[in-house]
């Protein structure tokens, strides 16, 4: 059998802890700080760990994960 792929996209924008959960950058950085508050900016800093029901989805697309 031949190898299974890892999905290009997804090994981009997460990776897996040692535990097995996945983490991912907080959303809502990328344009458009003027309209957001302080708090928001400073809360949206670093990473996160995604919920279970998210994190069943994205393992399917890192089989060696």
């Amino acid at each position: 059998m031949p190898k299974m792929k890892t999905k290009s996209s997804v090994k981009k924008r997460f990776k897996l802890t040692a535990t097995g959960k996945v983490t991912v950058q907080q959303a809502g950085k990328r344009h458009g700080m003027i309209k957001r508050s302080n708090k928001f900016i400073r809360k949206a800093r670093g990473t996160t760990v995604l919920s279970d029901q998210d994190a069943r989805i994205i393992k399917k697309f890192l089989p060696y994960g």
